[in-house]
């Protein structure tokens, strides 16, 4: 008896994909934790397209302007750098319009080269020279002029910080500086970024502003893109706002910006609270806008990607029909967009985006309330949402079917992301849903495999215990060595057998379950046994297909004639199996007529344990198996139950074997030559076949010849030879001679008939 007992045992043990499974969420919720490179990367390109698929919305009404330092300014003004004179009638010009702020988006740091005291340096140390040097010290220089302009005009200037050694020992006075509030053990400039000395404006220039901020628009992430642009900036020790953020304050009159830090604050979850640890910056405060920044001071950038409204080119404040409601009551960003004076930086949105519009832009969002934020507690709610996710998707994958766990998943990954995007497109709100979506699917993908391996071991049990795969030469043999019970291959010349059953699937539409498994079990038993009689060894049943090969694993001299003495046996026991069912048929249960075709082909090819460490099959692998494939394919083309290849019709001559036509099979260039089987030695030895044999070699030559007449004759003279069967073979030429009548072959024609599908 079949002892399928121990199956029961593997189903009680621990379930490895309930194992696999945990694995891979304890994995996925580390990795998540230690948040690598990668993860940011991938979570930032999600938030990425978000903007791309809704940018924030240009609003011309808040009040933002860059006044541009452009081609036409660079044509009224001349070349830059601008003498300091001119920027201070630019910027009593901006005064005069009513400009709320004006920020320059450029770092004064060296003194006027157009000045007189530079021009006087010049001037060649020679006594004729020193008139000229006492009228030049009497003309006004231009950095007094420009700073009387900057303190009578509410006016920024721009600095930025380094770490270069020889800038040791310069300081940067603080105009109103930033405010700290919140937890009293933190220090703010423990977390904001910046350097440990200033490159700053000429100290009269700092003096008579109103503000003074960092031009810095933020370092880009690792791909380049600047996504967060820091609001305040660290020299040594002290804190100083940055150029938009101090533009802010002078434009609202107010006198500090203040940023909160905190250590720890609390999330409530399914209403249970949690304290989270922070440690730095959560909200940073100018006049009443209330900004979500991160634990380092940085915004994260709204995109709206470039936008003309925002420029005015300085050229045109000077004219006198300019409209002064450009400017009057709005912050004005002085920057340069000119290609190779412009600082350019990569935002979500823009590959080329200036500096000056990056401010712009940050501007915009704090005087329109349009953030973005990722919130303090995403993190630990995005870990929280992976545990909650994988735990229910591997209950219902692991407990109930694999259909109900795709259906779970595919509704979760869809809310996942569909709450991600609501929480992006209604609230301004950044929670990342792919990797959680990623991490699902890998535990569904392992889950369902695992299954998949587990369920695919059982029923291999159950078809090995039940099915007889191996020759009796073969049992013997791994009996006597089973050290050959391993993986590993050999080449060999085989013959290969395929047997198919023609019209199965009819067949098997008309019989019940029970019916077909017994017709099946008497076609498969006798032609097995037949294979085996002549040496062959049963590799595979594949549904109502033998495949049987010959000289292995032991040899047989003459394999290519014992396979198709084999093939001869097969149709003659079959011809017994019809009568013997026809015989015990009833009106109520009439007789099935079964037929099949049988393909054979010798040459090379890969044979031996074949599979897993785990679990092998002793099989064949090579070109020589798929042409043997193809050759049964072709049995019905020709109406024969047999197609013998062209080796293995050459090396069983003794056989009546019969040509039947050259074939290019598809998948193969050169053309191949088949043959049939009309019987054994004895029947190959008549002086009929003989007969035959030259009449229907006469045939195919006057036939590939394109003797149309010719071929018809000996046709006639064949068919008064041939068995029965190969009639068939004789109408399939009468037709092709009567069609090349009407539709001639072309002229290069070689008598190669051309199989169009693997089927013939």
């Amino acid at each position: 008896m079949l002892d399928l007992s121990h199956l029961k045992g593997k189903r009680m043990k621990i379930g490895w994909d309930l194992a696999v499974g945990a694995a891979i969420l304890l994995g996925a919720l580390a990795l998540r934790a230690v948040d690598p490179l990668p993860l940011q990367q991938l979570r930032n390109l999600t938030f990425d397209t978000y903007q791309r698929l809704k940018p924030r919305d240009y609003d011309p009404n808040v009040p933002v302007t860059i006044a541009a330092i452009d081609e036409k300014a660079l044509a009224k003004f001349g070349q830059w750098p601008w003498s300091r004179t001119i920027l201070a009638k630019i910027t009593d010009r901006l005064t005069e319009l009513g400009a709320a702020a004006i920020a320059y988006d450029v770092i004064f740091a060296e003194p006027d080269r157009t000045s007189p005291s530079a021009v006087a340096a010049n001037l060649p140390q020679d006594p004729q020279y020193q008139p000229v040097r006492a009228q030049l010290a009497l003309l006004p220089d231009p950095d007094a002029e420009f700073a009387a302009a900057l303190a009578r005009s509410p006016s920024v200037l721009a600095f930025t910080y380094s770490n270069d050694p020889a800038l040791q020992g310069r300081m940067l006075d603080k105009k109103f500086g930033v405010a700290r509030v919140g937890d009293p053990d933190l220090d703010v400039a423990d977390f904001v970024k910046g350097g440990a000395y200033p490159i700053a404006p000429l100290p009269n220039l700092v003096a008579a502003a109103q503000g003074l901020g960092d031009v810095q628009v933020g370092l880009p992430d690792p791909d380049g893109i600047v996504r967060r642009v820091p609001l305040v900036t660290r020299i040594g020790e002290a804190i100083f706002p940055s150029l938009a953020a101090d533009a802010l304050r002078v434009a609202l009159g107010g006198q500090t910006a203040q940023v909160r830090v905190s250590k720890k604050r609390t999330i409530s979850l399914f209403g249970i609270g949690y304290e989270i640890w922070l440690q730095g910056i959560d909200k940073m405060r100018i006049g009443e806008a209330i900004i979500p920044v991160n634990a380092n001071g940085e915004l994260l950038l709204h995109d709206s990607g470039p936008q003309q409204q925002r420029y005015v080119s300085l050229a045109d404040l000077f004219e006198p029909t300019v409209d002064p409601a450009g400017v009057q009551n709005r912050i004005v960003l002085v920057g340069t967009t000119v290609e190779g004076l412009k600082d350019v930086h990569a935002t979500p949105l823009s590959a080329y985006l200036p500096g000056v519009e990056i401010h712009a832009q940050i501007l915009e969002q704090i005087l329109g309330g349009s953030y973005l934020d990722r919130p303090y507690y995403a993190d630990i709610l995005e870990l929280a949402a992976l545990a909650l996710f994988g735990l229910v998707l591997m209950g219902f994958l692991y407990r109930r079917s694999a259909v109900v766990g795709s259906t779970v998943l595919v509704v979760a990954v869809a809310a996942t992301i569909g709450g991600s995007w609501w929480a992006f497109a209604e609230r301004g709100y950044l929670f990342d849903p792919i990797y959680p979506a990623l991490a699902a699917i890998a535990m569904f993908g392992a889950g369902t495999l695992v299954n998949y391996l587990r369920t695919e071991r059982e029923k291999r049990y159950v078809r090995n215990a039940f099915a007889q795969y191996l020759s009796p030469v073969l049992v013997d043999r791994v009996s006597q060595h089973p050290e050959q019970l391993k993986l590993g291959g050999e080449l060999r010349e085989l013959t290969l057998m395929f047997c198919d059953i023609r019209g199965f699937t009819n067949i098997s539409e008309s019989l019940d379950p029970q019916a077909l498994t017994q017709l099946m079990n008497s076609f498969l038993t006798p032609m097995t046994k037949i294979i085996q009689e002549h040496e062959g060894t049963i590799d595979k049943y594949i549904g109502d297909c033998i495949m049987a090969f010959w000289n292995a694993p032991v040899d047989v001299p003459n394999h290519a004639e014992q396979a198709i003495l084999a093939a001869l046996g097969m149709r003659a026991g079959l011809k017994q199996l019809n009568a013997t069912m026809a015989a015990a048929a009833s009106e109520e249960e009439p007789a099935v007529e079964l037929r099949i075709g049988i393909g054979l082909n010798s040459g090379t090819g890969c044979v031996g344990n074949m599979g897993s460490e785990q679990r092998f099959n002793y099989s064949v692998l090579g070109d020589a198996v798929n042409i043997a494939s193809r050759l049964e394919a072709l049995s019905p083309a020709y109406g024969i139950d047999l197609v013998i290849g062209e080796e293995t019709a050459e090396s069983a001559p003794a056989l009546a074997i019969l040509e039947l036509d050259r074939v290019r099979v598809k998948g193969k260039f050169l053309p191949v030559q088949i043959f049939t089987c009309a019987g054994d030695r004895a029947v190959a030895a008549t002086e009929g076949f003989q007969k035959l044999k030259d009449a229907q070699s006469r045939m195919l030559a006057h036939y590939r010849a394109k003797e149309w007449d010719q071929a018809e004759a000996a046709l006639a003279e064949c068919r008064g030879l041939a068995p029965d069967f190969m009639h068939n073979v004789y109408d399939l030429y009468a037709r092709r001679i009567a069609e090349y009548r009407v539709n001639p072959p072309p002229a290069d024609w070689d008598g190669v008939y051309e199989a169009k599908t693997k089927a013939g």
